[in-house]
């Protein structure tokens, strides 16, 4: 008799090449099983396309019928009807209000690129409508995240009858409440994660409110803000006010914003997002922003700009502004309109990201220290919490990120303030929502403030309750740490060799990008490779060659790898053949192209039984 198929035994997917445990202790997984593989076959002999890209698309569980959009993502497909998003219509009209009479308009934005993104695409937009709006962005140490009263009353003083803010807002139920009481009328679009009790406001747009249905929670406020001006650009359309004088705005001819910010705020590249950031790219490509092409420039982007660039290039040079020196550097650039005083701009931008690199590694250092001492030997705590007086609070986000890369699970790092207050940020593994812990903390006295999302989150607390914090972590979130560290996977989306790095085969994989969260960049292995070459270059990077049996080479390169485990392996097996696990670049230079293997891990080979002699 047949066993019923509940019954018959689940084989566990092989290690993929048999490494059970690579030399950084990861298990090496094929990203497709059976069904995964079946349904590359069919996507190949569907679209006849390459079998390595077919692997890449099923691996990121892409429908036989999707294929055509995902290899090509339209924001005409992609994007809802606004109103699908609570309280978009009434954000709409009270925005579009503002145009037709000609009102003072204030935007409070966030200090992080998402935040200048948004502040300078909405700007953009009112100043097209005719107005002269106000921008404020907060001062990181003096002001704190999002909406506060003085600032609040200060735009009041000036004339805002309307104050909508951009990447925050709500959790700011008090300054909030004082704008109503001036008078101002108030619009919040947001995307961080809210909880029951809302401001009281004239609209509140976020996808991610209890009430809403939208769908749209994956978009950063940046791409939050191109769908309400879509709202507003339809509204102001039916009221006549668009003429030959006062044209509708392109609204994705702004697109390197939205690419931008999304990218920097490593909102998930599915859906939308992933059209946003596509078409911003081609836009940045062609270099007609003088605020996007300064930023390139200083920065030494030479090729077309790819999402990696955003990310760890253009990102953090906007960032540097509101981090360690003035909060609206970053909005100042992507609104000038004078290419000098843009570059001007941006080089200010990039002295500031080498001062902040200098400020993070001193930090990062003696964060290190303390996280390897409460760990110990034993390997213990689910959840770290580094905190010291001195550390510049514009760098604990980036100290918290290098302490979950470097220990693998949910990281804070707090800067311990002269007055006894502490502000500082956390970073969380996938599968331990951060956000949500931070925000019972807060209603559970433990915090002065905090909110976030899964992945991020940001903390005020006064330094005697830094104890009562890491307890109450640990206590909330160490089950749920050890099931997702439970296996240290890497997934390999397939296996080539060095003479198969081709920068056609880039171009073939980058057909599935943008890659970033939520699309991961393809893993791909070489089989047994020598090692032939590995020197330190740069900040702790290696410089790497491995060759295969043919004789064929590939270059490599292994990031702020020196003095960590991967780092530790490369050297230690100079002239080994390993098998090579990592992703491919296209590496520019003087107009010459070249593919760069970009190693994330190595493993030795299984040798095989023993030969007794």
């Amino acid at each position: 008799m047949t066993p019923p198929a509940t019954a018959l035994p689940v084989e566990a997917p092989q290690a993929f090449l048999g490494v059970a445990r690579s030399l950084t202790d990861k298990l090496w997984r094929d990203r497709l099983d059976a069904r995964g593989a079946a349904q590359a076959l069919a996507i190949v002999q569907r679209h006849q396309l390459p079998e390595l890209l077919a692997r890449v698309l099923a691996g990121r569980g892409v429908d036989i019928d999707a294929v055509a959009d995902f290899l090509d993502p339209t924001i005409r497909k992609l994007l809802p009807d606004p109103f699908t998003v609570t309280e978009m219509e009434a954000a709409a009209k009270r925005i579009a209000d503002a145009a037709v009479k000609g009102e003072k308009v204030a935007i409070f934005g966030d200090y992080d690129v998402d935040g200048a993104t948004s502040s300078a695409l909405l700007a953009w937009h009112l100043r097209h409508c005719g107005l002269d709006p106000l921008i404020h962005i907060p001062d990181r140490i003096f002001e704190g995240y999002g909406p506060n009263v003085e600032a609040v009353r200060g735009l009041a003083a000036k004339g805002a009858t309307l104050l909508v803010t951009v990447d925050c807002g709500t959790t700011s139920i008090e300054p909030l409440a004082e704008a109503k009481r001036l008078g101002m009328s108030v619009v919040v679009i947001d995307h961080h994660q809210a909880g029951a009790e809302l401001p009281e406001v004239d609209a509140l747009v976020n996808p991610n409110r209890l009430d809403d249905l939208s769908g749209l929670g994956h978009l950063a406020a940046v791409g939050l803000v191109l769908v309400t001006l879509v709202a507003v650009n339809r509204e102001l359309r039916q009221r006549g006010f668009w003429s030959a004088e006062m044209p509708e705005p392109d609204l994705l001819g702004m697109l390197h914003h939205v690419a931008l910010g999304t990218v920097a705020d490593v909102a998930p590249l599915i859906g939308l997002n992933r059209a946003f950031v596509a078409k911003g790219l081609i836009a940045m490509r062609r270099r007609d922003h003088i605020g996007h092409t300064a930023l390139m420039d200083v920065a030494r982007l030479n090729g077309p700009p790819e999402a990696w660039h955003l990310g760890f290039m253009l990102g953090p040079r906007v960032n540097a502004g509101g981090r360690i020196g003035r909060a609206d550097l970053g909005v100042r650039l992507l609104l000038e309109g004078d290419s000098v005083e843009a570059a001007r701009i941006a080089a200010e931008l990039d002295r500031l990201n080498s001062e902040r690199r200098v400020i993070e590694q001193a930090a990062e250092a003696q964060a290190e220290a303390e996280a390897l001492a409460s760990i110990g030997l034993e390997d213990k705590l689910g959840v770290i919490v580094t905190a010291s007086e001195g550390w510049h609070p514009g760098v604990v986000g980036l100290v918290a990120s290098r302490l979950k890369e470097k220990f693998s699970r949910p990281a804070f790092a707090i800067a311990l303030e002269p007055g006894g207050i502490g502000t500082g940020s956390g970073r969380s593994i996938a599968g331990v929502d951060l956000g949500k812990a931070v925000r019972q903390a807060v209603a559970d006295g433990i915090l002065l403030k905090g909110g976030g999302h899964a992945m991020a989150a940001g903390v005020t607390l006064r330094k005697e309750k830094l104890a009562e914090f890491r307890a109450y972590l640990e206590n909330a979130l160490a089950q749920d740490v050890a099931e997702a560290r439970h296996v240290n996977e890497l997934y390999i989306d397939g296996a080539v060799s060095a003479r198969a790095v081709t920068p056609e085969l880039a171009t073939t994989l980058n057909r599935a990008g943008p890659f970033g969260s939520g699309n991961p960049e393809p893993v791909l292995a070489l089989p047994a490779h020598q090692l032939v070459f590995a020197d330190e270059v740069g900040q702790a990077h290696l410089r790497l060659r491995f060759k295969s049996g043919d004789g064929a080479i590939v270059n490599g390169i292994a990031f702020r790898s020196v003095g960590q485990k991967l780092g530790n392996a490369l050297l230690a097996n100079r002239g080994q053949q390993m098998h090579v696990a990592g992703s491919l670049s296209v590496d520019r230079y003087q107009g010459a192209e070249r593919v760069q293997f970009r190693v994330v891990d190595v493993a030795l080979p299984d040798q095989g039984p023993s030969v007794i002699r």
